[in-house]
Protein backbone atom coordinates (compact mmCIF):
# COMPACT_ATOMS: atom_id res chain seq x y z
CA UNK A 1 0.00 0.00 0.00
CA UNK A 2 3.21 2.63 0.89
CA UNK A 3 4.48 1.76 -2.42
CA UNK A 4 0.96 2.27 -4.32
CA UNK A 5 1.09 5.85 -2.54
CA UNK A 6 4.48 6.49 -3.60
CA UNK A 7 3.76 6.11 -7.01
CA UNK A 8 0.36 8.12 -7.12
CA UNK A 9 2.92 11.30 -6.27
CA UNK A 10 5.55 10.57 -8.38
CA UNK A 11 6.12 13.32 -10.92
CA UNK A 12 5.51 11.17 -13.77
CA UNK A 13 1.68 10.61 -12.89
CA UNK A 14 0.51 13.47 -12.97
CA UNK A 15 -2.57 12.59 -15.08
CA UNK A 16 -3.50 10.31 -12.15
CA UNK A 17 -2.88 13.14 -9.62
CA UNK A 18 -5.46 15.19 -11.56
CA UNK A 19 -8.32 12.39 -11.65
CA UNK A 20 -7.82 11.97 -7.93
CA UNK A 21 -8.13 15.73 -7.50
CA UNK A 22 -10.75 16.18 -9.63
CA UNK A 23 -12.47 13.54 -7.34
CA UNK A 24 -12.07 15.66 -4.21
CA UNK A 25 -13.26 18.32 -5.25
CA UNK A 26 -16.62 16.98 -6.46
CA UNK A 27 -16.79 15.08 -3.56
CA UNK A 28 -16.07 18.56 -1.96
CA UNK A 29 -19.17 20.34 -4.03
CA UNK A 30 -21.22 17.83 -2.36
CA UNK A 31 -20.43 18.25 0.69
CA UNK A 32 -21.53 21.93 0.22
CA UNK A 33 -24.70 21.27 -1.05
CA UNK A 34 -25.36 18.97 1.93
CA UNK A 35 -25.36 22.58 4.22
CA UNK A 36 -27.57 24.37 1.46
CA UNK A 37 -31.21 24.09 3.08
CA UNK A 38 -34.27 23.77 0.75
CA UNK A 39 -35.52 27.04 -0.26
CA UNK A 40 -38.56 28.16 1.38
CA UNK A 41 -38.25 26.00 4.73
CA UNK A 42 -37.50 27.41 8.10
CA UNK A 43 -34.59 25.42 9.21
CA UNK A 44 -35.37 26.35 12.74
CA UNK A 45 -38.76 24.57 12.17
CA UNK A 46 -37.45 21.31 11.22
CA UNK A 47 -38.81 18.61 13.78
CA UNK A 48 -35.63 16.19 13.10
CA UNK A 49 -33.63 15.47 16.33
CA UNK A 50 -34.78 11.79 16.30
CA UNK A 51 -34.87 10.52 12.75
CA UNK A 52 -35.23 6.50 13.65
CA UNK A 53 -35.75 4.35 10.89
CA UNK A 54 -33.93 7.73 8.70
CA UNK A 55 -31.37 7.52 10.18
CA UNK A 56 -29.53 5.10 8.09
CA UNK A 57 -30.50 7.33 4.83
CA UNK A 58 -29.28 10.94 6.96
CA UNK A 59 -25.66 9.38 7.32
CA UNK A 60 -25.55 8.17 3.72
CA UNK A 61 -26.19 11.88 3.01
CA UNK A 62 -23.71 13.46 5.41
CA UNK A 63 -26.38 14.68 7.58
CA UNK A 64 -28.62 16.27 4.45
CA UNK A 65 -31.60 15.00 5.49
CA UNK A 66 -31.52 16.27 8.85
CA UNK A 67 -30.63 19.46 7.53
CA UNK A 68 -33.55 18.93 4.96
CA UNK A 69 -31.00 20.13 2.60
CA UNK A 70 -30.97 20.42 -1.41
CA UNK A 71 -29.30 16.59 -1.08
CA UNK A 72 -31.71 15.87 1.57
CA UNK A 73 -32.28 12.07 -0.85
CA UNK A 74 -28.79 11.55 -1.54
CA UNK A 75 -28.79 8.91 -4.52
CA UNK A 76 -30.34 6.54 -2.53
CA UNK A 77 -33.74 6.48 -4.82
CA UNK A 78 -31.33 5.31 -7.87
CA UNK A 79 -29.62 2.84 -5.55
CA UNK A 80 -33.23 1.53 -4.46
CA UNK A 81 -34.45 1.63 -8.23
CA UNK A 82 -30.94 -0.56 -9.50
CA UNK A 83 -31.84 -3.11 -6.92
CA UNK A 84 -35.48 -2.98 -7.88
CA UNK A 85 -34.30 -3.44 -11.43
CA UNK A 86 -32.15 -6.27 -11.06
CA UNK A 87 -34.71 -8.33 -9.10
CA UNK A 88 -37.18 -7.44 -11.72
CA UNK A 89 -34.84 -8.63 -14.75
CA UNK A 90 -34.93 -12.32 -13.06
CA UNK A 91 -37.51 -13.77 -15.67
CA UNK A 92 -40.00 -11.12 -13.39
CA UNK A 93 -40.73 -8.72 -16.10
CA UNK A 94 -39.67 -10.11 -19.86
CA UNK A 95 -38.56 -7.20 -21.43
CA UNK A 96 -36.16 -6.28 -18.90
CA UNK A 97 -34.67 -10.08 -18.77
CA UNK A 98 -34.19 -9.88 -22.90
CA UNK A 99 -32.28 -6.68 -22.23
CA UNK A 100 -30.10 -8.04 -19.51
CA UNK A 101 -29.08 -10.21 -21.98
CA UNK A 102 -28.12 -8.29 -24.90
CA UNK A 103 -24.93 -7.29 -24.00
CA UNK A 104 -23.87 -3.25 -23.55
CA UNK A 105 -26.83 -1.99 -25.61
CA UNK A 106 -29.21 -4.00 -22.98
CA UNK A 107 -27.47 -2.93 -20.20
CA UNK A 108 -27.46 1.09 -21.71
CA UNK A 109 -30.91 0.38 -21.75
CA UNK A 110 -31.02 -0.83 -18.55
CA UNK A 111 -29.17 1.78 -16.96
CA UNK A 112 -31.52 4.48 -18.79
CA UNK A 113 -34.99 2.51 -17.36
CA UNK A 114 -32.93 2.62 -13.67
CA UNK A 115 -32.21 6.21 -14.02
CA UNK A 116 -35.79 7.32 -14.57
CA UNK A 117 -37.00 5.10 -12.34
CA UNK A 118 -34.79 6.19 -9.77
CA UNK A 119 -35.82 10.06 -10.61
CA UNK A 120 -39.34 9.07 -10.09
CA UNK A 121 -38.75 7.39 -6.93
CA UNK A 122 -36.97 10.55 -5.68
CA UNK A 123 -40.12 12.73 -6.24
CA UNK A 124 -42.11 10.28 -4.63
CA UNK A 125 -39.62 10.02 -1.68
CA UNK A 126 -39.78 13.74 -1.42
CA UNK A 127 -43.06 14.73 -1.21
CA UNK A 128 -43.52 11.69 1.42
CA UNK A 129 -40.35 13.45 3.18
CA UNK A 130 -41.92 17.04 3.07
CA UNK A 131 -45.02 15.95 4.18
CA UNK A 132 -43.52 14.44 7.08
CA UNK A 133 -40.84 16.66 8.26
CA UNK A 134 -43.15 20.16 7.33
CA UNK A 135 -46.34 18.97 8.39
CA UNK A 136 -47.65 22.65 8.15
CA UNK A 137 -47.46 23.21 4.23
CA UNK A 138 -49.85 23.25 1.09
CA UNK A 139 -49.48 20.80 -1.22
CA UNK A 140 -48.26 23.01 -3.10
CA UNK A 141 -45.66 23.84 -1.21
CA UNK A 142 -44.69 19.73 -0.71
CA UNK A 143 -45.08 19.86 -4.57
CA UNK A 144 -42.17 22.58 -4.54
CA UNK A 145 -39.70 20.68 -2.05
CA UNK A 146 -40.41 17.47 -3.67
CA UNK A 147 -38.97 18.97 -7.20
CA UNK A 148 -36.00 20.70 -5.22
CA UNK A 149 -34.84 17.39 -3.78
CA UNK A 150 -35.56 15.38 -7.07
CA UNK A 151 -32.93 18.14 -8.93
CA UNK A 152 -30.91 17.50 -5.81
CA UNK A 153 -30.52 13.90 -6.62
CA UNK A 154 -30.35 14.69 -10.40
CA UNK A 155 -27.14 16.57 -9.87
CA UNK A 156 -25.96 14.42 -7.68
CA UNK A 157 -25.83 11.78 -10.24
CA UNK A 158 -24.72 13.89 -13.00
CA UNK A 159 -21.81 14.33 -9.96
CA UNK A 160 -21.53 11.01 -9.81
CA UNK A 161 -20.83 10.36 -13.59
CA UNK A 162 -18.20 12.88 -13.67
CA UNK A 163 -15.76 11.00 -11.22
CA UNK A 164 -16.54 8.19 -12.81
CA UNK A 165 -15.33 9.34 -16.34
CA UNK A 166 -12.84 11.68 -14.98
CA UNK A 167 -11.68 10.90 -11.91
CA UNK A 168 -11.12 7.92 -10.05
CA UNK A 169 -13.43 4.79 -8.78
CA UNK A 170 -17.19 4.69 -8.71
CA UNK A 171 -18.62 7.86 -9.05
CA UNK A 172 -22.10 7.54 -6.68
CA UNK A 173 -20.08 5.11 -4.89
CA UNK A 174 -18.02 7.47 -3.66
CA UNK A 175 -20.25 10.36 -3.10
CA UNK A 176 -22.01 7.99 -0.57
CA UNK A 177 -19.01 7.06 1.66
CA UNK A 178 -17.66 10.70 1.26
CA UNK A 179 -21.09 11.56 3.36
CA UNK A 180 -20.69 8.73 5.76
CA UNK A 181 -17.28 9.81 6.29
CA UNK A 182 -18.12 13.36 7.24
CA UNK A 183 -20.05 12.42 10.03
CA UNK A 184 -17.42 10.35 11.55
CA UNK A 185 -15.52 12.99 13.49
CA UNK A 186 -18.09 14.42 14.98
CA UNK A 187 -19.26 10.54 16.41
CA UNK A 188 -15.76 10.34 18.05
CA UNK A 189 -16.40 13.65 19.50
CA UNK A 190 -19.71 13.29 20.79
CA UNK A 191 -18.19 9.37 21.88
CA UNK A 192 -15.58 10.99 23.97
CA UNK A 193 -17.38 13.80 25.02
CA UNK A 194 -19.52 10.73 25.91
CA UNK A 195 -17.04 8.81 27.81
CA UNK A 196 -14.89 11.52 29.61
CA UNK A 197 -16.68 15.03 29.72
CA UNK A 198 -19.73 13.74 31.34
CA UNK A 199 -20.67 12.82 34.70
CA UNK A 200 -21.91 9.61 33.87
CA UNK A 201 -18.36 7.90 34.12
CA UNK A 202 -16.53 7.80 37.48
CA UNK A 203 -13.24 9.16 36.51
CA UNK A 204 -11.64 11.29 33.76
CA UNK A 205 -8.89 8.16 33.40
CA UNK A 206 -12.09 5.42 33.25
CA UNK A 207 -13.38 7.80 30.49
CA UNK A 208 -9.98 7.59 28.76
CA UNK A 209 -9.55 3.87 28.97
CA UNK A 210 -13.31 3.63 27.90
CA UNK A 211 -12.60 6.11 24.61
CA UNK A 212 -9.41 4.11 23.68
CA UNK A 213 -11.10 0.77 23.71
CA UNK A 214 -14.08 1.85 22.09
CA UNK A 215 -11.46 3.22 19.30
CA UNK A 216 -9.71 0.11 19.45
CA UNK A 217 -13.32 -2.35 19.07
CA UNK A 218 -14.04 0.00 15.89
CA UNK A 219 -10.13 -0.53 14.30
CA UNK A 220 -10.85 -4.33 15.05
CA UNK A 221 -14.16 -4.41 13.26
CA UNK A 222 -12.79 -2.34 10.41
CA UNK A 223 -10.27 -5.10 9.99
CA UNK A 224 -13.07 -7.91 10.78
CA UNK A 225 -14.97 -6.02 7.56
CA UNK A 226 -11.38 -5.93 5.22
CA UNK A 227 -11.60 -10.09 5.38
CA UNK A 228 -14.75 -10.45 5.07
CA UNK A 229 -15.00 -8.76 1.65
CA UNK A 230 -11.64 -10.48 0.74
CA UNK A 231 -12.35 -13.35 1.34
CA UNK A 232 -13.19 -15.84 -1.11
CA UNK A 233 -13.10 -19.72 -2.21
CA UNK A 234 -11.44 -20.07 -5.28
CA UNK A 235 -13.14 -23.45 -7.57
CA UNK A 236 -10.37 -24.94 -9.72
CA UNK A 237 -10.89 -25.45 -13.32
CA UNK A 238 -10.04 -27.21 -16.02
CA UNK A 239 -10.06 -26.69 -19.77
CA UNK A 240 -10.33 -29.93 -22.41
CA UNK A 241 -7.87 -28.04 -24.77
CA UNK A 242 -5.29 -26.59 -22.22
CA UNK A 243 -2.84 -28.34 -20.25
CA UNK A 244 -2.57 -27.51 -16.17
CA UNK A 245 0.82 -29.21 -15.81
CA UNK A 246 3.55 -27.76 -13.84
CA UNK A 247 5.56 -26.70 -16.25
CA UNK A 248 3.64 -24.00 -17.62
CA UNK A 249 0.44 -24.49 -17.47
CA UNK A 250 -1.61 -21.51 -15.77
CA UNK A 251 -4.28 -22.76 -13.20
CA UNK A 252 -7.61 -21.54 -13.74
CA UNK A 253 -10.44 -21.30 -11.21
CA UNK A 254 -14.13 -19.74 -10.32
CA UNK A 255 -13.36 -17.22 -7.17
CA UNK A 256 -17.00 -17.09 -5.13
CA UNK A 257 -16.43 -14.13 -2.28
CA UNK A 258 -17.62 -14.79 1.24
CA UNK A 259 -20.00 -11.86 0.66
CA UNK A 260 -21.08 -11.60 -3.22
CA UNK A 261 -24.04 -9.77 -2.14
CA UNK A 262 -22.18 -6.90 -0.43
CA UNK A 263 -24.61 -4.10 1.72
CA UNK A 264 -27.78 -4.76 -0.51
CA UNK A 265 -28.70 -7.34 1.87
CA UNK A 266 -29.05 -4.85 5.03
CA UNK A 267 -30.44 -1.98 2.66
CA UNK A 268 -33.46 -4.23 1.86
CA UNK A 269 -34.15 -5.11 4.88
CA UNK A 270 -33.48 -1.85 6.47
CA UNK A 271 -36.28 -0.32 3.49
CA UNK A 272 -39.04 -3.23 4.70
CA UNK A 273 -38.53 -2.93 8.32
CA UNK A 274 -38.92 0.42 8.40
CA UNK A 275 -42.34 0.51 6.01
CA UNK A 276 -44.20 -0.01 9.34
CA UNK A 277 -43.03 3.23 10.88
CA UNK A 278 -43.38 4.89 7.47
CA UNK A 279 -47.47 4.49 7.37
CA UNK A 280 -47.78 4.55 10.80
CA UNK A 281 -46.41 8.25 10.27
CA UNK A 282 -49.43 9.00 7.72
CA UNK A 283 -52.20 6.66 9.56
CA UNK A 284 -51.62 8.39 12.94
CA UNK A 285 -53.19 6.03 14.80
CA UNK A 286 -52.51 5.47 18.21
CA UNK A 287 -52.73 2.04 18.75
CA UNK A 288 -51.08 1.00 15.25
CA UNK A 289 -48.30 2.99 16.33
CA UNK A 290 -48.04 1.26 19.82
CA UNK A 291 -48.06 -2.37 17.87
CA UNK A 292 -45.33 -0.87 15.75
CA UNK A 293 -43.23 0.27 18.71
CA UNK A 294 -43.79 -2.94 20.86
CA UNK A 295 -42.86 -5.45 18.21
CA UNK A 296 -41.90 -3.94 14.95
CA UNK A 297 -38.60 -1.75 15.61
CA UNK A 298 -35.35 -2.95 15.93
CA UNK A 299 -35.00 -2.18 19.28
CA UNK A 300 -37.66 -5.44 20.62
CA UNK A 301 -36.72 -8.56 20.16
CA UNK A 302 -39.39 -9.40 17.47
CA UNK A 303 -37.76 -6.69 15.72
CA UNK A 304 -34.65 -7.52 15.51
CA UNK A 305 -34.89 -11.27 14.98
CA UNK A 306 -37.00 -9.98 12.14
CA UNK A 307 -34.15 -8.19 11.16
CA UNK A 308 -31.95 -10.17 10.94
CA UNK A 309 -34.06 -13.46 9.51
CA UNK A 310 -34.55 -10.78 6.74
CA UNK A 311 -30.43 -9.93 6.36
CA UNK A 312 -30.41 -13.92 5.78
CA UNK A 313 -33.21 -14.05 3.42
CA UNK A 314 -31.79 -11.18 1.21
CA UNK A 315 -28.42 -12.67 1.34
CA UNK A 316 -29.69 -15.91 0.20
CA UNK A 317 -31.76 -14.23 -2.91
CA UNK A 318 -29.39 -11.61 -3.81
CA UNK A 319 -26.57 -14.01 -3.88
CA UNK A 320 -28.54 -16.43 -6.40
CA UNK A 321 -29.81 -13.51 -8.38
CA UNK A 322 -26.16 -12.00 -9.25
CA UNK A 323 -24.57 -15.79 -9.54
CA UNK A 324 -26.53 -18.06 -11.02
CA UNK A 325 -25.18 -22.04 -10.83
CA UNK A 326 -27.26 -23.09 -14.05
CA UNK A 327 -25.63 -20.17 -16.17
CA UNK A 328 -22.42 -20.96 -14.61
CA UNK A 329 -22.56 -24.46 -15.33
CA UNK A 330 -23.81 -23.88 -19.21
CA UNK A 331 -21.20 -21.23 -19.64
CA UNK A 332 -18.30 -23.79 -18.56
CA UNK A 333 -19.91 -26.69 -20.33
CA UNK A 334 -20.00 -24.45 -23.87
CA UNK A 335 -16.21 -23.07 -23.22
CA UNK A 336 -15.20 -26.91 -22.94
CA UNK A 337 -14.34 -26.80 -18.81
CA UNK A 338 -15.56 -28.20 -16.24
CA UNK A 339 -14.86 -28.66 -12.42
CA UNK A 340 -12.18 -31.48 -11.16
CA UNK A 341 -14.37 -34.30 -9.77
CA UNK A 342 -17.58 -33.28 -11.10
CA UNK A 343 -19.64 -34.20 -14.33
CA UNK A 344 -20.62 -31.51 -16.50
CA UNK A 345 -23.96 -30.57 -16.98
CA UNK A 346 -26.35 -30.90 -13.70
CA UNK A 347 -24.13 -32.14 -11.41
CA UNK A 348 -21.92 -29.20 -11.95
CA UNK A 349 -24.73 -27.14 -11.16
CA UNK A 350 -25.69 -28.90 -7.95
CA UNK A 351 -22.38 -28.42 -6.67
CA UNK A 352 -21.90 -24.61 -7.45
CA UNK A 353 -25.21 -24.29 -5.86
CA UNK A 354 -23.48 -26.36 -2.96
CA UNK A 355 -20.54 -24.20 -2.17
CA UNK A 356 -22.98 -20.81 -2.74
CA UNK A 357 -24.88 -21.65 0.20
CA UNK A 358 -22.44 -22.74 2.36
CA UNK A 359 -20.60 -19.63 1.82
CA UNK A 360 -23.53 -17.37 2.25
CA UNK A 361 -24.40 -18.97 5.45
CA UNK A 362 -21.28 -17.76 7.05
CA UNK A 363 -20.98 -14.80 4.68
CA UNK A 364 -24.72 -13.74 5.78
CA UNK A 365 -23.77 -14.53 9.72
CA UNK A 366 -20.83 -11.55 8.93
CA UNK A 367 -22.96 -9.56 7.17
CA UNK A 368 -25.88 -9.85 10.41
CA UNK A 369 -23.22 -9.46 12.92
CA UNK A 370 -21.69 -6.05 11.77
CA UNK A 371 -25.50 -4.76 11.24
CA UNK A 372 -26.63 -5.73 14.69
CA UNK A 373 -23.71 -4.17 16.38
CA UNK A 374 -25.21 -0.59 16.25
CA UNK A 375 -28.33 -2.03 17.60
CA UNK A 376 -27.00 -3.80 20.50
CA UNK A 377 -24.65 -1.34 21.17
CA UNK A 378 -27.60 1.52 21.65
CA UNK A 379 -28.95 -0.77 23.63
CA UNK A 380 -26.34 -1.30 26.26
CA UNK A 381 -24.64 2.19 26.55
CA UNK A 382 -25.82 5.78 27.30
CA UNK A 383 -24.44 7.38 24.76
CA UNK A 384 -26.30 9.49 21.87
CA UNK A 385 -27.65 7.25 19.04
CA UNK A 386 -25.20 9.41 16.58
CA UNK A 387 -22.15 7.61 18.04
CA UNK A 388 -22.14 3.65 16.83
CA UNK A 389 -20.19 0.90 16.07
CA UNK A 390 -20.17 -1.18 13.22
CA UNK A 391 -23.74 -0.87 10.90
CA UNK A 392 -23.85 -0.43 7.69
CA UNK A 393 -22.16 3.11 6.88
CA UNK A 394 -18.80 1.11 7.86
CA UNK A 395 -19.50 -1.38 5.57
CA UNK A 396 -20.11 0.64 2.62
CA UNK A 397 -17.33 2.69 3.24
CA UNK A 398 -14.86 0.32 3.40
CA UNK A 399 -16.06 -1.79 0.81
CA UNK A 400 -16.11 1.31 -1.40
CA UNK A 401 -12.22 2.21 -0.03
CA UNK A 402 -11.41 -1.08 -1.25
CA UNK A 403 -12.57 -0.80 -4.68
CA UNK A 404 -11.32 2.00 -5.04
CA UNK A 405 -7.89 1.39 -3.95
CA UNK A 406 -7.60 -1.25 -6.50
CA UNK A 407 -8.89 0.42 -9.80
CA UNK A 408 -5.82 3.14 -8.48
CA UNK A 409 -3.73 0.30 -8.20
CA UNK A 410 -4.50 -1.37 -11.58
CA UNK A 411 -4.13 1.84 -13.13
CA UNK A 412 -0.69 2.19 -11.59
CA UNK A 413 0.32 -1.45 -12.76
CA UNK A 414 -0.98 -0.52 -16.58
CA UNK A 415 1.03 2.97 -17.11
CA UNK A 416 4.22 0.66 -15.53
CA UNK A 417 3.38 -2.12 -18.17
CA UNK A 418 3.03 0.00 -20.83
CA UNK A 419 6.04 2.27 -20.06
CA UNK A 420 8.02 -1.02 -19.96
CA UNK A 421 6.90 -2.45 -23.35
CA UNK A 422 7.46 0.75 -25.12
CA UNK A 423 11.18 0.50 -23.51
Amino acid sequence: MISVVKQVFNPKNKDLQKKILFTLLVLLIFKIGTAIVVPGIDKNALGTNSLGFLELLNVMGGGALERFSIFALGVTPYITASIIIQLLTMDIIPYLSELSKQGGTGRAKLNQITRVFGIILAFVQGYIYSFAFIGTGSAMDYMMFSVVLTAGTCFLLWLGDQITAKGVGNGISLIIMAGIISSMPNMFVTAWNGFVSTSSVQGTVLGVVLFALYVLVYLAIIIGIIFIENAERRIPIQYANKSNSSYGGTKNYIPFKLNSAGVVPVIFASALISIPSIIGQFVKNEGFTLFINKWLTTGTVTGFLLYILLIFVFSYVYTFIQLKPDEMSDNLNKNGGYIPGIRPGDETKKYISKILKRLTVVGALGLAFIAALPIIFGLVSNLPTSVTIGGTGLLIVVGVALETYKQIESQLVSRNYTKGRRK
